[in-house]
C-alpha cells in the first residue's frame, strides 16, 4: 500500500468513527486497529468516552491496545481522571487489557470506590490485574470495603476480583462477616464460598451465605 492509500483509508477510519451507523464505526476501528498508527490514539481514546455500543468500545479497547503502550498510556491516565464516567470506565477496561503495571498509580482508593458502578468495577478488574508483588493486601483491604454494593453484576464483579487475588483476601473477608450490616456479610461469606470452591457458582454461594446469616451463624464450625 503506498503512503496516499495509506492516507485515504487513514480519513475514511478517522471519519468512520463519527458515523451515525453502529457498524460503520466498528469497521473504521477495526481498520485502525489492524494498521496501528500512533496519529489515531487520541481519537479512539476520545471515542472511548462516547461511544454508545458495547462492541464497538470493546474493539476500541482492541486497536487500543494494538498500539504501543508508550503512545496510548499517557491519554489513558488522563482519562482516569475525567469527569465523564464511561471515559473513566473505559479508561480503565484498557488499562486492564493493556496490562502495563505503570499504571498502577492511577488506580486510586477513589476509583476503587467510584459512586458508578461501571467505573468501580472496571477498577476492580485492573486493580487485580496491576497489582504489584507485596501489595495485594493492601487491595484487598480497599476492595472488602465494597462487599454488599450494588445488585448481582456488581456483586459478582467484586467477589471475582476479590477471588481473583487468591487466599490474601481471607483476613479481610473475615472481618466483613461479622459487619452490622447483613448484606456486607453475605456477600463476604459468598465470597468465601467462591474462594474455597470456584465451581460452586455465585447464585449457589449468595443463596447458602443469605441462609447461614438468617441463622445468625458466620458459616465457620462452632459459631
Amino acid at each position: 500500500m503506498t503512503m496516499t492509500e495509506q492516507d485515504a483509508e487513514g480519513t475514511w477510519a478517522l471519519q468512520g468513527l463519527e458515523d451515525d451507523r453502529s457498524s460503520v464505526r466498528l469497521r473504521a476501528v477495526m481498520a485502525v486497529g489492524t494498521t496501528p498508527e500512533p496519529r489515531f490514539v487520541g481519537r479512539l481514546i476520545e471515542r472511548c468516552a462516547i461511544e454508545p455500543e458495547f462492541f464497538v468500545r470493546d474493539m476500541l479497547t482492541w486497536a487500543l491496545a494494538r498500539h504501543p503502550v508508550s503512545v496510548t498510556l499517557p491519554g489513558l491516565l488522563r482519562e482516569v481522571r475525567s469527569e465523564r464516567a464511561q471515559a473513566r470506565s473505559q479508561a480503565l477496561h484498557t488499562l486492564s487489557k493493556i496490562g502495563d503495571r505503570q499504571a498502577w498509580p492511577a488506580i486510586t482508593r477513589a476509583l476503587l470506590c467510584d459512586a458508578d458502578d461501571e467505573v468501580a468495577r472496571s477498577a476492580w478488574q485492573a486493580a487485580v490485574v496491576l497489582v504489584p508483588e507485596g501489595e495485594e493486601s493492601g487491595l484487598a483491604a480497599v476492595l472488602a470495603t465494597q462487599l454488599g454494593r450494588g445488585e448481582r453484576e456488581t456483586q459478582l464483579s467484586l467477589s471475582r476480583a476479590l477471588v481473583g487475588l487468591g487466599e490474601v483476601v481471607l483476613p479481610a473477608l473475615s472481618a466483613a462477616t461479622t459487619a452490622a450490616d447483613r448484606r456486607v456479610r453475605t456477600h463476604a461469606l459468598a465470597t468465601e464460598r467462591l474462594l474455597r470452591d470456584p465451581d460452586a457458582g455465585f447464585e449457589f454461594a449468595i443463596e447458602e451465605a443469605k441462609r447461614v446469616v438468617a441463622l445468625g451463624g458466620s458459616g465457620r464450625a462452632g459459631q
